[in-house]
């Protein structure tokens, strides 16, 4: 009796937890096809905000700033983060296991101080070597908090592989870099690809590093925070669901990725014990 009384309780904070999460998510979609600028009374349905943002050069300067540095800092940490796994996992236990807790810091500290110290790096070193804050900036600052994340999706599936895969491929006739590009990575390309999408997921998302190290240039979370300093428009509405709504796909995405992976890696066990 007991253990249903907590299951029970257990589901219904979770409720709770879980309606005061998206509830205010639920009524931004639904007033951003309201047909008056009312955040309280439902007029009409209509997609006429949508149009509008459209048509509002700001917001479609600020999202296409957005996605080039999505995309760039994206590929960019991937990349660099694929061989940083790589040259990781090669170390001896003793110094990469300290090497990995540094890796975990920047996941696990507040995005404030992440960006401030960023901020104050960047002010120091350009006024020495004459820059000032702007897309290179924040696209080193995206492609450095994204880096840890590709790393952490990598690592497990070199932590999978065969040790001898690589030596064995080259006894069968392959030079290093064959072996590397033709056996290495497409066993780990799954958390290549996860590392890619959690990196392009996390720079669209991001707000307060951005913040920090953008300068005059706009990416459309501050594009959303300068347009709330005003009177409220529909068309943040409109924006913020469609953020919202990418997000959620890339992050569907990434997990149905995981479970898939997951599924396949357990087959073939089963089909190695067999």
């Amino acid at each position: 009796m007991t253990n249903k009384k907590n299951g029970f309780w257990g589901r219904f904070l979770m409720f709770l937890m879980l309606f005061f999460l998206y509830a205010p998510i639920f009524v931004l979609i639904v007033f951003s096809f309201n047909s008056s600028k009312s955040r309280s009374v439902w007029t009409g349905f209509t997609t006429d905000w949508y149009v509008k943002l459209l048509h509002n050069s700001a917001i479609l300067n600020a999202l296409y700033t957005t996605l080039l540095v999505s995309v760039l800092a994206a590929i960019i940490a991937t990349i660099a983060g694929t061989f940083a796994s790589i040259g990781l996992y090669n170390m001896r236990r003793r110094w990469r296991e300290p090497l990995l807790q540094v890796n975990n810091i920047p996941v696990i500290n507040a995005d404030i101080i992440t960006g401030v110290s960023l901020c104050i790096l960047f002010v120091f070193l350009g006024r020495r070597l004459g820059f000032e804050l702007g897309f290179g900036t924040l696209l080193i600052a995206h492609v450095t908090f994204n880096i840890p994340y590709v790393i952490l999706s990598v690592m497990p599936k070199l932590r999978q592989l065969d040790n001898n895969l690589f030596e064995a491929a080259q006894d069968l006739g392959c030079t290093w870099m064959q072996a590397f590009v033709k056996v290495i990575i497409p066993e780990i390309m799954p958390g290549i690809v996860n590392g890619l999408l959690m990196a392009f997921t996390l720079s669209v998302d991001d707000f307060v590093i951005s913040y920090f190290t953008a300068g005059s240039v706009e990416t459309l979370s501050m594009r959303i925070y300068a347009m709330t300093k005003k009177r409220i428009s529909p068309e943040i509405n409109a924006i913020s669901t469609i953020l919202f709504v990418t997000i959620l796909l890339l992050l569907i995405i990434i997990n149905v990725r995981e479970a898939q992976q997951e599924k396949a890696a357990k087959k073939r066990r089963e089909e190695f014990k067999q």
